[in-house]
């Protein structure tokens, strides 16, 4: 990729030039429509209100019934849920703006309130996460609850997965997205496989690196037959730290990253997009050698300002940079960039659930005259 000049420059990923590198992440809002976890009006107002990013990363986007592990997360698997996203596209569209669907299996990370009955959650192994996800209590309410145990998937499971995968992404194109990206980091499915202290598999996919790293390649492999691997990204985070999903830091983080980038980068993906966490900074060399190794664009995400993302990109090292909570409170937030105006701060009480309250009714700076 070329050496960007600044976070406000065009940037062809794929099949699309992006306005600017200023990227909307992917953030869990929970506001669907019930029954059938459908988008609506309100979301396509909410992701239109934002469209001056370079790119949004819609919400992760579960593929299935099976897939999903939060309450209220819209999905894309019935002709209804396909409907909402394109009025939520449409309206990104009408905006002149990109958006990118991201297709997301929770694995591991669910609880029996929210998947088809008597469905237990899906993973690599029957590691339970010692973490909570937001679901229903005994009462029926919403709340936080501990996972479930989780049942290994077969191989006739992993297929099953598999194309869950490519139907989801089938039906974003039809929606209308421009891209796809593939969730694999935060301690969910792919990155389950990816990781030892989830897989524990004796099989094809557990055991050694290149094992490890099967079922991501061939849902990259299925989803990029199916639409074009001009339209997929995909997102890692090599150090997950052990709070987010009750995720360790495997001992070879940088090793299977850079083999999965050195692939993905010979399957000609569009993007690869990293999760990050401050105060866990990547190993010396890490980011030269990753760059070396992927030929697509560079995204990265996690806690950066203006200032900090601006530099990494004057480095060479990234392409973008998404930013989440600060797009939630600033919808317009490249022009604010742009202007070096002050940030609004987000009320995280409405973060998750709830109504155009903290969602719709952040306004946008004024047009001088």
């Amino acid at each position: 990729m070329c050496n960007p000049k600044t976070l406000l420059s065009p940037l062809p990923i794929g099949p699309v030039t992006l306005a600017n590198r200023v990227l909307m992440a992917p953030m869990t809002r929970a506001r669907s429509a019930q029954p059938g976890d459908i988008p609506t009006a309100l979301n396509a107002e909410y992701y239109g209100q934002r469209a001056g990013a370079g790119l949004i990363i819609s919400e992760g986007i579960p593929v299935s019934p099976a897939a999903k592990g939060y309450a209220y997360t819209p999905g894309l698997y019935t002709d209804a849920q396909q409907a909402g996203w394109k009025r939520v596209t449409d309206q990104v569209h009408a905006n002149g703006g990109l958006i990118a669907a991201q297709l997301w299996h929770v694995g591991r990370i669910a609880h029996h309130s929210v998947l088809p009955a008597g469905q237990p959650p899906l993973a690599p192994s029957a590691v339970r996460a010692r973490s909570k996800t937001f679901a229903f209590t005994e009462d029926g309410l919403p709340g936080m609850v501990d996972c479930d145990p989780p049942q290994a998937l077969s191989h006739e499971g992993i297929a099953a997965v598999i194309e869950e995968f490519v139907q989801a992404a089938r039906r974003a194109m039809a929606a209308g997205f421009d891209l796809v990206e593939l969730h694999g980091a935060n301690g969910y499915l792919l990155e389950q496989f990816l990781s030892v202290s989830t897989n524990q598999r004796t099989d094809s996919y557990g055991g050694a690196l290149e094992n490890r790293a099967r079922f991501v390649l061939e849902v990259v492999n299925a989803v990029a037959a199916a639409i074009g691997a001009e339209r997929v990204g995909i997102r890692l985070s090599p150090w997950c730290p052990p709070v987010v999903n009750d995720m360790d830091f495997h001992v070879e983080a940088r090793d299977i990253t850079l083999y999965l980038a050195a692939a993905l980068s010979a399957r000609g993906i569009a993007y690869l997009h990293l999760a990050e966490w401050p105060g866990a900074p990547y190993p010396p060399g890490f980011r030269q050698r990753l760059r070396a190794a992927f030929d697509g664009a560079i995204l990265v995400c996690g806690g950066y300002r203006q200032d900090t993302a601006q530099h990494l990109l004057e480095q060479g090292l990234v392409d973008a940079v998404a930013f989440g909570k600060p797009f939630i409170a600033n919808p317009d937030l490249p022009r604010r960039f742009a202007l070096r105006a002050p940030l609004t701060e987000p009320d995280g009480s409405t973060f998750y659930g709830g109504d155009a309250r903290g969602y719709t009714d952040y306004p946008a700076l004024p047009v001088q005259g």
